[in-house]
C-alpha cells in the first residue's frame, strides 16, 4: 500500500505573505482524496522526531539554539520564515514523516510525503524555507539503523540541494545527484557529488534526454540500495522562483522516469515534495499530484 506522511499546515494561520505558498500542502491531499488516486487509509500523521535522530545530522548547538528559537535576526531572515514554536514543532513532525516513509519505502518499495525535500538545510544552519533537513535525517537513519550501505539522493528540484551536499560531502554511501538551474539560487553552490547546472529556460526534450541519458549510468555505476527523490516542481515555466521552461507533462515524464527505473531495478525510494511557486495554486497541486498519481500506477 502507498504510504503517504501528511502533517497539517494550517495556512489561515501564517502572515498573509507566507499562506499562499503554504496552501498546497493542504490541497493536495484534497485533490486526491476527491479524484480517487489515494484513500484515507493511504495517509499518516507523523509524530514529532525523536531528538537523538535529528543530532545524528544536525550540530547540537544548532538545534539547541533553533529549538530554543535564539536565532539571530539575520539567520532567520535567511531561512525565509517568521520563527515560532508552531513552526518548529512543524518542521520536527515533517523530519519523522520522511523517515517514516521510508521505512514504508523498505516494505512497499515507495513511501511519500506531502512536505519535506527541505534541502537547504545546512549541518549548522538553514536556508531557503528550511531548517531541518529531512532527506539527510532519514539517510542517516537508514545507514545507521536499518544497515543500509549505499544511499543515491537524486535532488530534481529547480534550486541546487546545497544542504544535502554539504551534509554528505565526506560520507561515501551518499551519493548526492543534483540537477537544477545553474542561475539560481541558491548563489553560492555546495560541491554534490554530481551536480548537472542546466541553462535558464532549458525545455521538457533537453531536459528529459539528459536526465534518461544521466539516471541509469548513475544506477548502474553507484549500485545504490535505496534512492531518495526531491521532486520539485519549480522546473515548470510558470515557477516564479524557478528560470526553466518545462511544461506539467514534461514534469510528470519526469517523475515516471525516476520511479520507473526505481521499480525496474526494485530500489526503494522515499519521495519528498520540494519546491513549486507557480503563480496559479492549480498548477501547482497538479504538477505535485501527477507524482502520487504515478507512484500509485507504477508501485501498486
Amino acid at each position: 500500500m502507498l504510504k503517504i506522511a501528511w502533517t497539517e499546515v494550517f495556512a489561515h494561520s501564517l502572515p498573509e505573505g507566507h499562506r499562499f505558498p503554504m496552501a498546497k500542502y493542504d490541497l493536495l491531499p484534497e485533490q486526491l482524496l476527491y479524484e480517487g488516486t489515494i484513500t484515507t487509509d493511504n495517509l499518516f500523521a507523523p509524530e514529532p522526531l525523536s531528538e537523538q535522530f535529528i543530532l545524528d545530522t544536525h550540530d547540537a548547538t544548532y538545534w539547541k539554539r533553533l529549538s530554543n528559537l535564539q536565532l539571530t535576526s539575520s539567520e532567520i531572515r535567511k531561512t525565509g520564515f517568521p520563527h515560532s514554536e508552531q513552526l518548529i514543532n512543524r518542521e520536527v513532525v515533517i523530519m519523522n514523516g520522511t523517515l517514516q516513509a521510508s521505512l514504508f519505502a523498505l516494505e512497499y518499495g515507495i513511501g511519500m510525503n506531502i512536505a519535506g525535500g527541505t534541502h537547504h538545510a545546512f549541518t549548522d544552519r538553514g536556508e531557503g524555507f528550511c531548517l531541518l533537513n529531512d532527506i539527510a535525517i532519514a539517510a542517516n537513519f537508514l545507514l545507521k539503523y536499518k544497515d543500509v550501505k549505499k544511499i543515491l539522493v537524486v535532488d530534481l528540484d529547480v534550486h541546487q540541494g546545497n544542504g544535502t551536499a554539504q551534509i554528505f560531502q565526506e560520507e561515501p554511501r551518499v551519493f548526492t545527484f543534483s540537477m537544477h538551474c545553474g542561475h539560481n539560487y541558491p548563489f553560492h553552490k555546495e560541491k554534490s557529488d554530481l551536480d548537472i547546472p542546466l541553462a535558464e529556460g532549458t525545455d521538457d526534450k533537453t531536459y528529459l534526454k539528459l536526465l534518461s541519458d544521466t539516471l541509469p549510468r548513475l544506477l548502474q555505476e553507484q549500485e545504490p540500495e535505496f534512492v531518495f527523490f526531491q521532486s520539485g516542481v519549480d522546473v515548470l515555466a510558470t515557477d516564479k522562483l524557478g528560470k526553466l521552461g518545462m511544461s506539467i507533462e514534461g514534469c510528470k515524464e519526469r517523475d515516471r522516469l525516476v520511479l520507473e527505473l526505481c521499480s525496474r531495478n526494485n530500489l526503494p525510494v522515499t519521495v519528498s515534495m520540494g519546491g513549486g511557486y507557480s503563480q496559479q495554486i492549480a498548477h501547482i497541486v497538479e504538477a505535485h499530484a501527477n507524482t502520487f498519481r504515478l507512484a500509485q500506477h507504477i508501485f501498486f
